[in-house]
């Protein structure tokens, strides 16, 4: 798959329209990159100008803050404002709540001040405006479907509908879990816990969330984030559901669905 790097377009005298930011976990999990790929192939088919950057992005620093290192937290984003106005970046779309979250609210006392997207928000809008259509008989029509709330979308960014809408959109069955929205239960791997090893306690906060997800009967369950879809899919695998139950990203349901 090729996609034009900043570094690439800046050189043939060409802006995009967007930047897609992919973040660690798109760039480097075998998991996410998959996420990555069908969230490009669906900017190429909608034929928007877009680019990566490449080897010049690096982590964001949210992890970095969370657990409590500001200045390695400080560095990393001074390091990235740089690099984002070198190129007069005003345009991101990202697929990771993480990146999103800090991108958009803790960048700007730093100096950087973006129109930041997560690609939940931006699939619906391309729906809405009729950009992204769906085929008659979609592999997920009708298809019980779950979704879980990432914290960093959901709790931290008030986004509930745009998600939900996108599932409407595949004429899927939504059936929301018992905490869901302002309720929804963190996967896990929020506020760094994702680098970590466990606390003492009698149970994994990710098992206790595929539970609540299996419980609903459903056969796909829907995340916004690569943290969310880790730590769900890792919890379907220890109550040996994998062949039952499929974890997926928005972008890989509407690639899939897409006319």
């Amino acid at each position: 798959m090729k996609v034009n790097t900043m570094a690439e377009m800046a050189m043939n005298g060409e802006t995009p329209e967007i930047l897609f930011w992919v973040g660690c976990s798109g760039s480097f999990d075998q998991r996410a990159q998959k996420i990555t790929r069908a969230f490009a192939s669906i900017l190429e088919k909608l034929g928007i100008r877009f680019a990566i950057l490449g080897k010049e992005e690096a982590c964001n620093g949210d992890p970095a803050r969370r657990a409590g290192n500001e200045f390695l937290f400080q560095m990393m984003a001074y390091q990235n404002i740089q690099t984002l106005n070198g190129y007069n970046i005003k345009k991101i779309v990202t697929a990771c709540p993480h990146c999103f979250n800090i991108l958009k609210n803790e960048y700007p006392q730093l100096g950087g001040h973006y129109e930041v997207i997560h690609h939940a928000v931006f699939l619906q809008q391309m729906i809405d405006e009729g950009l992204i259509k769906m085929k008659e008989n979609g592999e997920f029509k009708g298809r019980k479907i779950s979704y879980h709330d990432s914290c960093y979308l959901g709790r931290a960014n008030n986004i509930y509908e745009a998600p939900r809408k996108v599932l409407e959109a595949l004429d899927a069955e939504l059936i929301e879990m018992k905490r869901c929205r302002s309720n929804g239960l963190c996967c896990g791997a929020g506020g760094a816990q994702m680098f970590k090893e466990d606390e003492p306690g009698n149970k994994r906060i990710n098992i206790e969330r595929t539970d609540e997800a299996l419980a609903t009967g459903a056969a796909f369950i829907a995340s916004a984030c690569p943290f969310c879809n880790t730590m769900l899919t890792d919890g379907v695998k220890n109550r040996e559901k994998e062949g039952e139950v499929a974890v997926l990203d928005l972008a890989e349901l509407v690639a899939a669905s897409m006319a």
